[in-house]
Order: structure tokens, then C-alpha cells, then sequence
């Protein structure tokens, strides 16, 4: 019995060494508001670091370059965007400076035609609002 919590132990022990040698980095989330040509405000959630900080460099005008959002939607709300029957899957969204007409809606014209979403309408789902526009981080 000795030797086998002995051995749990110098396990355990194990597990803790490279927890402090390899801490696990937390997954940032943070939520922001964007508008469109229409008026309406939508929350986009973004989960990687970089992203996170573009979006910041944006809201604090130290930066203008890839201002507008792209990503892929899901066809259900969630929580953090309860107005809107979708959104977008934060492991998809980026940001761009132009891109193809094929994926241009307005946030409330997404909402309107979701059943249409998929097909010639926003084909694969990815939708990326040409007058999109970051209006203000949301406090956690």
C-alpha cells in the first residue's frame, strides 16, 4: 500500500510540475458590437487573441486597415446576440478590407432571408457586411 501511494504521489507531483512549466493558456473571449449600413447593432464574439486585438485597435482608431467582419454564421441565437436568430461562429471570423459581393447582407436582410441562408444566398454561410463597422467592446 505504501508503494502505491508512493507512486500517486510522484504522480501527482508530475502533474503539477508541468502545469507550472506549461501553464495552460486560457481561452480569451470577448464580445463586441457592430453595425451596418441599416442601423441595427449586432454582438459578434471573438475568441483569438489577435482577432480580439485587431478589434481593439479598431475601437481605439490605432488602426484602419481589415475594419469590416467575416465569418460563417450559425442559423441559432446565443446568449451574448438574444435579438437575432444567428450568429456568426467565433472560431471563423475575421476581418477584411474588401471582399466578394456573394457574401454582402445587411444584418437585418440576413434575419429576414435565414431559411435562403446557405444556398445562392450567402453560400457556405459566410457572410461578410460590406458597411460592417465596430462600434464598442462589451464589458465582460
Amino acid at each position: 500500500m505504501p508503494r502505491i501511494l508512493t507512486k500517486i504521489a510522484a504522480a501527482l507531483a508530475s502533474v503539477a510540475m508541468l502545469a507550472l512549466a506549461c501553464p495552460a493558456q486560457a481561452a480569451e473571449r470577448a464580445n463586441f458590437e457592430f453595425t451596418d449600413i441599416s442601423g441595427e447593432r449586432f454582438v459578434v464574439q471573438l475568441t483569438d487573441p489577435e482577432k480580439i486585438a485587431h478589434a481593439r485597435d479598431l475601437l481605439a482608431g490605432t488602426t484602419r486597415d481589415e475594419p469590416h467582419l467575416l465569418g460563417r454564421i450559425i442559423k441559432r441565437p446565443v446568449a451574448y446576440n438574444p435579438r437575432w436568430s444567428y450568429h456568426y461562429d467565433p472560431s471563423t471570423v475575421t476581418f477584411f478590407d474588401m471582399a466578394i459581393e456573394v457574401c454582402d447582407a445587411t444584418i437585418p436582410y440576413v434575419e429576414d432571408h435565414l431559411d435562403e441562408a446557405g444556398g445562392a444566398f450567402l453560400p457556405g454561410l459566410y457572410w461578410c457586411p460590406w458597411t460592417s463597422r465596430l462600434v464598442r467592446e462589451l464589458p465582460a
